[in-house]
């Protein structure tokens, strides 16, 4: 029964690619030259959330300049939805105290004091540090119905969510390791 849970955890990580897109209320994709240069390159550090008109500002790039920015693990988690393998990722089993970022673009994304273990072999939090910071999209491929976790500046693919997390939410953000950088506190 274990070894059925691991497998079925292990394909609800898997993933297709859903595309998500936030205008500005100029009716244009959202850009600021500041946060762009800010973000031009990978970051272990905290970029944080800039706002036009309430809304989040975003990143965007072409395939091109992220190929040039992640290496190869990274583009395919981050921007192809891949999934990197049960417990291979260099966070799954981190204790420390700090946030942990968009390795796409440094965006807070979980709190250490929201990390659990949940034996999946994938970093596991109940909560992000703002739902403004995580979009949720609805993922019907490989046969089910779950919920897929993307950043919600750079639209890079984190994982996915479920109902069968600890308390105070319920809730489960089953993470890529690669999909994250941590900045230690």
């Amino acid at each position: 029964m274990k070894f059925l849970t691991i497998l079925l955890t292990m394909l609800a990580c898997n993933n297709a690619q859903i595309p998500v897109s936030v205008e500005n209320t100029a009716g244009k994709p959202a850009t600021s030259p500041s946060s762009t240069t800010a973000m031009a390159g990978k970051t272990d550090s905290i970029v944080p959330p800039q706002y036009i008109s309430g809304k989040l500002v975003k990143v965007e790039k072409n395939e091109d300049a992220w190929k040039r920015e992640l290496n190869d693990l990274e583009f395919r988690v981050l921007r192809k939805e891949g999934t990197e393998r049960a417990f291979t990722g260099d966070l799954w089993d981190n204790h420390e105290k700090g946030i942990f970022v968009c390795a796409g673009c440094g965006l807070p994304l979980f709190a250490s004091e929201t990390k659990f273990d949940s034996g999946t072999g994938w970093p596991s939090f109940y909560k992000p540090i703002s739902e403004d910071c995580i979009a949720d999209i609805t993922d019907s491929s490989h046969g089910m119905d779950r919920t897929e976790v993307e950043c919600a500046r750079c639209g890079g693919h984190q994982g996915h969510v479920f109902p069968d997390g600890p308390p105070p939410t319920g809730l489960r953000y089953c993470i890529n390791s690669v999909s994250l950088d941590f900045v230690k506190q």
